[in-house]
């Protein structure tokens, strides 16, 4: 998500199939935390895990850190954390970072963290590259080594805007990115974004997803598409997400909301189809938008207790994270039934 966005232009590419072609599990490394298996991501244990979460505008908001015991309130089992790599806004530090990662554990919260100064490159003047976004977090990796039960590694934030040309460097970029932070010893789940402001609807992430996955020597690569109004439509919705099932690859909705500046987002289908394929989900954000999508905000001035209509669809409506949230399994399994009755 971007402060503004531009409407987008064209119509989306129809799915297409995806092979995965000589990627096996052999080939990965064994996994020492979040990681994927079959096209799914699981645990440590090999437990299914589905995100049901919100994002949260750290880099703007530093002192807004009681948004993570907040969110979790409401319900989600994930964090989406906007970071910063200095670069654009203000830097996310070391300790910072470390006291963020410490917060979701508290909270028994899955966390992503993304850098946002890739946001739009190719279009944003200020814009880093993902190469650039690597960098950052090679400086702060004592901040979340040994954390790979508990963080997801989102490399950049919606790394390309709708620039034909540099778009189309989406895939060798990417793959690039993932080696350099295998090389660098990061072992966690890695989180990349479509281009075209991650909505893909040119589908160059779709279409070469498999090829990005398999320059992951721990076959360890988790795929996020942003859905805005490119996704208004449940037929499209529907076929996207297919593509990546059939085709037996990790995918997840990074961000979603109900409404947006490039048209009305089908936030039901959304819902219900990543609940049918057992896929996660993002809602953006907790609060802070500005720019004319305040919107966006599921509370109102981060107030836990003022959810707004986006607020109350996403954590209280069909298909929403209170209806279908489960803690992780490193931090114990939350009861769904009560206990049985001990006889006397």
């Amino acid at each position: 998500m971007r402060m503004r966005l531009t409407a987008l232009a064209g119509a989306f590419v129809a799915a297409a199939a995806l092979a995965v072609g000589g990627i096996t599990v052999a080939n990965a490394a064994t996994p020492v935390g979040l990681h994927i298996e079959n096209g799914k991501l699981v645990e440590r244990n090999g437990t299914p895990f589905v995100a049901r979460g919100a994002s949260h505008a750290h880099t703007w908001y530093a002192t807004q850190t009681s948004s993570i015991a907040n969110i979790k309130a409401k319900g989600a089992n994930a964090v989406r954390v906007v970071l910063s790599s200095g670069d654009r806004w203000t830097k996310n530090d070391t300790a910072d970072v470390a006291n963020i990662v410490s917060l979701c554990k508290a909270n028994k919260l899955i966390c992503m963290l993304e850098v946002h100064d890739t946001t739009g490159y190719g279009e944003e003047g200020a814009a880093i590259t993902l190469d650039k976004a690597v960098d950052y977090w090679v400086s702060i990796k004592s901040a979340i080594e040994g954390q790979e039960d508990y963080i997801q590694l989102n490399i950049g934030n919606e790394p390309y805007g709708n620039t034909e040309a540099v778009s189309a460097r989406w895939a060798a970029d990417t793959s690039a990115a993932i080696k350099r932070l295998r090389t660098a010893g990061f072992k966690h789940n890695i989180v990349v974004d479509a281009p075209n402001w991650g909505q893909d609807w040119r589908g160059l992430m779709r279409d070469n997803a498999a090829t990005v996955f398999a320059a992951d020597p721990d076959a360890n690569t988790l795929f996020s598409v942003h859905m805005y109004g490119v996704y208004g439509q449940a037929s499209t919705i529907t076929s996207y997400l297919k593509a990546f099932t059939d085709a037996k690859l990790p995918i997840v909705v990074g961000e979603f909301g109900n409404n947006h500046s490039d048209g009305d987002v089908d936030e039901d289908t959304i819902m219900s189809e990543t609940q049918r394929l057992g896929i996660g989900y993002y809602g953006w954000s907790w609060s802070g938008n500005g720019g004319g999508v305040e919107y966006l905000d599921l509370v109102t001035n981060f107030n836990p207790n003022q959810l707004s209509t986006w607020g109350q669809r996403l954590f209280n409506g069909a298909n929403g994270i209170v209806a279908t949230s489960k803690q992780a399994t490193i931090y114990g399994a939350t009861p769904t039934t009560p206990p049985p009755t001990t006889p006397p």
